[in-house]
């Protein structure tokens, strides 16, 4: 529902569009003051106490549902009963669990003073753990699910930093292809169906792209609205309730989501894999001036989200609003939402998309000790989480490696841009590219006793925002036109199409692209700091070149697992890359390299042309610990020089081929034992990598 003068006259049966239940009826279930806390819906021994903040509505009511959905009982709060502070509460007695409840607030029409009450809209609570009807403004409810669950003992898996591999993925994109042959396709299920393949890949952590409840629908003004056939919110980063799963990811049952989330932890962490959620804190889908009204809005708009001086949305998300994420009832909310999905839920971490915002104030400017991020990182009950920022937003603000404290790690977009301009052979990369693979020194060196080092560093090449790897080496352009969205001008770093734009036929194309992808792979798995993978990169899953297809809920960007097959010497090559980076600690060490574990090479044995135009170079690096182990790395970006590199002498026995990316598959990457000694003096052809060992 569009922002709007609230109509008159009408009655609350009118107003929500419910008729009242015939059955059960609404004297079998009591009614009683309740009690503030805990906020939102909670279970008592005879029925269920629901606590929603609103300091400037004049009134609030609760109508409750029957399991079928017909409105049973609309209880509008007395505040000398059941108002304390800003807190309105209310306890229905009574067996309640499959019912389901809705807000209205009543207050001032006022947006130039920031209020936005509409007594006529059915709201959710922003405590709802479960969300049941149309997800559309007026239809949505709360529903009061079964919480219990068997967990079995389970533990989290807790890997540290320096052991963790961590693979980008959506839960529906994951398996919904019909060549997933899986039984949950879509589901959260299905993701806990792939685990196998996951631990196969030396995968230790899956972080998913958002789960939290969302609308499918496109926003109205968005230009894709009208598009045939219609566009669908398949990202879901535009959330309407923080503690909800998405209905979408269950079996369509009623409170299903909450059920099969937690079945998949539990399964993932049997495996040893954790669970990351990609969580969204910095806008909301209730957009701006002429978008719907789901929650936040029309509970008390001033508070929960940053406005202007006339009463206007601020825009730091590019998403037309911004969560007004320091202000106390804001914030207490966000920790109560952390804290709900590691107690609750057990995941493990979390990923928090334009993190940025969460350092903005009242009046949108950003804070030098955000109250924020300085809680998060010092909750108790958050304290053995994995914290992940994307540590920008829409409005220029750019906070990477000034996160504080010691538990933030941080997507580090500097990593993939320096080693993609590397390798696509811009001139003078050399120190940069050096500098990504010893874990980002001049971004995370800073720091005392227990900062996380190279592994604040979230090193990756590819993720969901932007092209995938096979994408990135096959266009020199985005291709966004069915997502109805202008043209974009291509980014700086953008990788190039190796002579034709799109998918080849041509044998020579496709060499250069599948060495290409193996050279950035190989860079990814053997630099300091937190590798990240994006799912279906080991495959070389395509997108079309489409870079942002948040709307596409088709097989633009699901999973084509026949790719997997068509390219499972890829798959093959990244397990061996990632059981060669477990092998050798060195690589994945908690520490920045010191003078004697790492020495620089070029190819005449002598210092590196640090800013030269061809963007060769190699490391020696040393076992830690170790007398007698080594690796030497050798990388030639050139896209025409061939470069003969003079090896150092290794410590012990010889140097033998562990990865060689201009080798066909097998010997591109050698099983454990079987590497091949390498030559005297390696000849590495344009375009391609050398990892040696010593044994």
């Amino acid at each position: 529902m569009s922002d709007a003068a609230a109509p008159e006259g009408s009655t609350p049966e009118q107003e929500v569009g419910f008729m009242l239940a015939s059955q059960p009826p609404a004297s079998a279930v009591g009614v009683e003051p309740g009690a503030p806390l805990p906020l939102g819906a909670t279970e008592t021994a005879d029925g269920v106490n629901i606590a929603v903040v609103s300091r400037h509505a004049m009134r609030v009511s609760v109508l409750l549902f029957s399991p079928a959905g017909d409105l049973l009982r609309s209880a509008v709060l007395d505040p000398d009963h059941h108002r304390t502070g800003d807190v309105w509460h209310v306890r229905f007695v009574g067996a309640l669990r499959g019912y389901s409840y809705a807000l209205r607030a009543e207050g001032p029409w006022a947006p130039e003073e920031g209020h936005r009450f509409d007594p006529h809209v059915l709201l959710l609570d922003p405590y709802a753990s479960a969300v049941t009807g149309a997800l559309v403004p007026g239809k949505a409810r709360c529903l009061l699910a079964d919480h219990r669950f068997d967990w079995a003992g389970d533990r989290p898996p807790r890997h540290p930093w320096q052991r963790t591999l961590i693979y980008e993925t959506h839960v529906r994109g994951l398996t919904i292809h019909g060549s997933a042959a899986v039984l949950h396709a879509g589901r959260f299920l299905g993701v806990a169906e792939m685990i196998p393949y996951l631990q196969a890949l030396g995968v230790t952590a899956v972080e998913l792209m958002p789960v939290q409840e969302a609308p499918e629908s496109v926003p109205a003004t968005h230009l894709g609205a009208l598009a045939v056939p219609p566009l669908r919110n398949y990202w879901g980063y535009d959330p309407v309730a923080l503690f909800a799963p998405r209905s979408l990811y269950g079996r369509g049952a009623p409170g299903a989501a909450v059920t099969e989330f937690k079945m998949m932890v539990r399964e993932l962490h049997r495996a040893g894999i954790e669970v990351i959620l990609d969580i969204v804190f910095n806008h909301t889908a209730e957009g701006g001036e002429g978008g719907p009204t789901f929650s936040f809005r029309g509970l008390d708009n001033s508070i929960y989200y940053i406005l202007r001086q006339d009463g206007g949305y601020a825009d730091y998300t590019g998403c037309a609003n911004t969560l007004n994420c320091n202000h106390p009832i804001v914030r207490a909310m966000l920790i109560d939402c952390l804290r709900y999905w590691v107690t609750e839920m057990h995941v493990d971490g979390f990923r928090f998309d334009l993190a940025a915002v969460l350092g903005r104030g009242e009046d949108g400017g950003l804070l030098p000790n955000a109250p924020l991020l300085e809680q998060i990182a010092e909750d108790p009950v958050l304290r053995g989480t994995k914290l992940i920022a994307e540590a920008w937003d829409a409005a220029g603000a750019f906070e990477l490696g000034r996160f504080p404290g010691d538990r933030w790690a941080e997507w580090n977009a500097h990593y993939r841009d320096d080693v993609r301009r590397f390798w696509r052979g811009d001139a003078g990369m050399t120190a940069a590219f050096a500098t990504r693979l010893c874990g980002s020194q001049d971004l995370f060196g800073e720091g005392g006793p227990g900062c996380l080092g190279p592994f604040r560093s979230v090193n990756f090449v590819t993720c969901h925002d932007g092209p995938t790897l096979n994408d990135l080496v096959s266009y020199a352009r985005p291709h966004n036109e069915a997502n109805g969205e202008p043209g974009q001008r291509q980014p700086e770093s953008w990788g190039e199409n190796n002579g034709v734009e799109g998918p080849s036929t041509d044998s020579a194309i496709e060499a250069i692209r599948a060495r290409q992808v193996r050279n950035l792979l190989t860079s990814l798995m053997v630099s300091r700091g937190t590798p990240m993978l994006l799912g279906g990169d080991e495959f070389r899953r395509t997108q079309g070149g489409n870079t942002n297809p948040w709307c596409q809920d088709n097989e633009t960007s699901w999973y084509d697992w026949g790719e997997a097959l068509r390219h499972a010497d890829l798959t093959r090559f990244v397990r061996r890359l990632s059981a060669l980076r477990r092998a050798h600690p060195v690589l994945s060490a908690a520490r920045f390299y010191t003078d004697t574990e790492i020495t620089w090479l070029g190819p005449d044995g002598g210092v590196p042309d640090w800013h030269g135009p061809h963007n060769i170079v190699g490391c020696l690096v040393r076992e830690q610990g170790a007398t007698s182990a080594a690796l030497c790395m050798l990388f030639n970006a050139s896209r025409t020089v061939s470069s003969r590199f003079m090896l150092p002498a290794p410590p012990a026995g010889q140097w033998r081929v562990a990865i060689d990316t201009a080798a066909p598959p097998p010997w591109d990457a050698a099983d454990p034992g079987a590497e091949r000694p390498a030559p005297r003096d390696p000849v590495l052809m344009p375009r391609s990598s050398l990892v040696l060992i010593s044994r």
